[in-house]
């Protein structure tokens, strides 16, 4: 019945155009049944059985014709399927659930840690914040042969003197500031060799906050075929760049020298010549 009435409307309108186009249009006698059109509902294309039938009048500038059209792309009941099909990428920087809370009025505020509180969290992640770096603080010192095997979080870092590491960004901290490294699961040198079990509890690793910033971008795509399902998606890890200014807790041996060098050369060759 819809098909039926479909083309009967294509070829009306059709000939109602041309007749636009002439002076004198001619007679829609030959239109036959095409001029009795039901006058359907505006909610239903089926019209109900005691439907009332009326002829158009084709030529009065009142009358308005009224199409039906229905998609097959729509789907009750999915209309979450179309929210966020060609979303952009989140870069907004996101706050971790654990530090928001709700009052009241449903609204997320800030957690606020006490000093206890923070204390005991960087503990538990590896660290702890001595303060900010001063002008007249020398802890950059030159290089030593010795390395550490480091825990921070759930990742491990071999660290020597001098080295640069980034690391999940680290609460409680900000830059410039002094922190030590407590979780030390190795030591080593030249000479000797530590290891903890599972840390060595009087070693320990100071560094300095050099830098919170942003990892290189991960695109998360999402697809189901044949489910009109889509989503693209992109996440930017928070990192923290560490340097490692001293490690503690085991013996360093000594840098030889060029004077050092020459003053044991000089010792030997008279040991030789006695």
């Amino acid at each position: 019945m819809a098909a039926s009435f479909n083309r009967r409307f294509q070829t009306l309108t059709q000939h109602l155009f041309k007749s636009t186009l002439h002076r004198n249009p001619p007679s829609l006698q030959h239109l036959g049944i095409l001029t009795q059109i039901p006058n359907l509902p505006k909610k239903s294309l089926h019209p109900k059985p005691h439907h009332s039938l009326s002829t158009p009048n084709f030529y009065s500038s009142s009358t308005t014709f009224t199409t039906y059209r229905h998609f097959s792309s729509d789907r009750h009941g999915n209309s979450d399927e179309s929210e966020e099909d060609d979303s952009d990428y989140d870069d907004d920087e996101d706050v971790d659930d654990d530090e928001m809370i709700e009052d009241g009025a449903n609204h997320a505020v800030k957690r606020e840690y006490s000093p206890e509180e923070k204390e005991a969290e960087a503990a538990a992640i590896g660290y702890k914040v001595l303060g900010q770096l001063q002008r007249s603080d020398r802890v950059f010192k030159s290089y030593e042969p010795v390395f550490a095997v480091i825990q921070i979080g759930s990742h491990q870092f071999k660290v020597s003197n001098g080295d640069c590491i980034y690391t999940e960004k680290l609460k409680f901290c900000e830059v410039h500031d002094k922190i030590i490294l407590n979780k030390v699961l190795m030591l080593g040198s030249k000479t000797q060799t530590m290891i903890g079990r599972p840390i060595l509890p009087e070693a320990n690793v100071h560094a300095v906050v050099e830098e919170h910033a942003l990892d290189a971008k991960v695109i998360i795509f999402k697809k189901k075929r044949r489910k009109n399902y889509r989503r693209t998606k992109g996440h930017r890890q928070e990192l923290t760049k560490l340097r490692i200014t001293d490690i503690q807790g085991i013996e360093k041996p000594e840098i030889p020298t060029p004077e050092k060098a020459a003053t044991k050369k000089k010792v030997e060759k008279a040991a030789v010549a006695a």
